[in-house]
């Protein structure tokens, strides 16, 4: 390993590692952005309905949150320059299948193996930096850049988004295979092969991550059948999935190798934080899933003016790193977090009295709320779900980070797309403005639950101070995250 000169300077060898997975985390974050713009002109084309169109996000989401686990114990036990490749590999050929996807369920198939790829390659990548990276200043430096990137990718995807959605949506798919082959070729080139890791006595729980990634299927579809399936389809798809999630439970207390040791739930702190995470993430998405098809459907806005519209949400890709840190080190995590929420709660509210006609300056308020809200919630809800875990579930704290926080959004999704349709009574401009409003009561909601059950946190500490871990926020504040 190179010297490391006091400023944090990287060797060439490792920028170029670096560039690399910069470039594949960059490569999930404009992936999501572009396709999150181009909804409604897939809906147009393929045909499909409202809940449909959402299964085509959240299947991604799900395929990620519900593998994710998996990825990052596969990482270890079979290399991780192995496992970022070869799912490098797999993501490239299903982002391009996607485009050419003639009917919805094509479409929602190839998203969500794309997901379950992504859920195996952003582990790998992450932890290349945390184990060839050395802690301290080069480390720090080097998690900075990567979740940089990550928010960078997303605002510019929402750019590249409209641009491509208006040649044809078919590119939002076509672009990111162009993409990840230059990334894939670096890595080769780049990233070194490490030795065979030294598998004996473990094992993948392979059982235990199917029948999580089941159960969360089958919750998320259950919520979404509520609005235009009977009451007895919708409870038994529900009960279905709480099946496989007691399935589950009983695989991890079973399993020499369990994917999740059930007792790290004992920490009162990371319960918090996983749940505020969820429904954070449940009203983010949610949010933006409905503002999209409230401009271009409603309003009949471009693709491109949509895009430039939502840009600026990205601001937490500048805040995020500068203002955040500074706050928490200021304030602590717990009133940061408390922070963001009730400006989320704010954002929402002041969404809820949709117009027909808003002006963008009406809207501009929420969207900029919402961006500060993500760059105070996230980055501290990371410190205070791996807070006090030991060295060696480090992992494990951050994986189910951002487990709950993929299930958050497919969830969300679900919930204002099965209220937003049960509130549509008809197919008039004015019907669509009352679902669209009747949606927005879900993020809203899911924001104030959030913000109650965060506020518990402030009583943890004594005048709000920070917690020792607060000195690692600039290495650990930007985990990044599909958005």
């Amino acid at each position: 390993m190179s010297a490391l000169s006091a400023s944090g300077g990287l060797s060439t060898r490792k920028w170029g590692i670096l560039l690399v997975l910069c470039g594949a985390i960059f490569l999930e974050g404009i992936d999501v952005a572009m396709l999150n713009v181009a909804l409604p002109s897939i809906r147009a084309d393929l045909g499909l309905s409202t809940g449909e169109l959402q299964w085509v996000m959240s299947a991604y989401v799900l395929g990620y949150g519900g593998f994710m686990l998996l990825g990052g114990r596969a990482a270890d036990l079979f290399g991780r320059r192995q496992m970022f490749v070869f799912w490098l590999t797999v993501f490239l050929l299903f982002s391009g299948l996607g485009g050419f996807a003639t009917e919805g369920w094509m479409l929602i198939v190839a998203r969500f193996i794309t997901g379950v790829a992504a859920a195996f390659m952003t582990p790998a990548g992450l932890s290349i930096i945390t184990t060839g990276f050395a802690e301290g200043p080069e480390r720090n430096k080097a998690l900075l850049i990567y979740s940089g990137t990550a928010a960078g990718g997303f605002t510019i995807g929402l750019v590249a988004g409209g641009l491509l959605t208006a040649v044809g949506w078919r590119w939002v798919f076509f672009a990111p295979v162009v993409l990840s082959f230059l990334i894939l070729v670096a890595a080769l080139a780049f990233v070194p092969k490490s030795a065979r890791p030294d598998r004996s006595g473990k094992r993948v729980d392979a059982a235990g991550a199917l029948t999580v990634t089941a159960a969360l299927v089958l919750i998320v579809l259950g919520v979404e059948r509520a609005a235009h399936a009977g009451i007895a389809a919708s409870v038994g798809t529900l009960l279905a999935g709480l099946a496989f999630f007691a399935t589950f439970l009983v695989i991890e207390r079973r399993s020499v190798e369990p994917l999740v040791r059930m007792g790290i739930f004992r920490n009162g702190s990371l319960v918090r934080a996983n749940l505020s995470a969820m429904l954070f993430a449940a009203g983010f998405f949610g949010f933006q899933f409905l503002v999209v098809l409230y401009l271009q459907e409603l309003r009949d806005w471009s693709t491109l003016q949509t895009s430039f519209a939502m840009l600026v949400i990205g601001v937490d890709a500048i805040l995020s790193p500068t203002l955040t840190p500074r706050l928490v080190n200021r304030f602590g995590t717990a009133k940061v977090i408390f922070g963001g929420l009730l400006l989320a709660v704010l954002s929402y509210g002041l969404f809820l009295p949709l117009g027909a006609d808003w002006s963008y300056a009406t809207m501009f308020p929420s969207l900029i709320i919402l961006g500060l809200a993500f760059s105070l919630a996230y980055g501290p809800l990371t410190i205070v779900a791996t807070e006090g875990i030991a060295e060696e579930e480090q992992g494990l704290a951050g994986g189910l980070l951002y487990t709950t926080f993929q299930f958050g959004a497919a969830l969300g999704l679900s919930a204002v797309t099965a209220v937003s349709v049960a509130a549509t009574h008809a197919k008039t401009p004015a019907a669509l403005l009352d679902g669209y409003r009747a949606g927005l009561l879900v993020p809203f909601a899911a924001a104030v639950v959030a913000a109650v059950i965060s506020a518990f946190g402030l009583r943890t500490r004594r005048d709000g101070e920070p917690s020792a871990a607060v000195d690692a926020a600039a290495e650990r504040i930007n985990v990044p995250v599909s958005r």
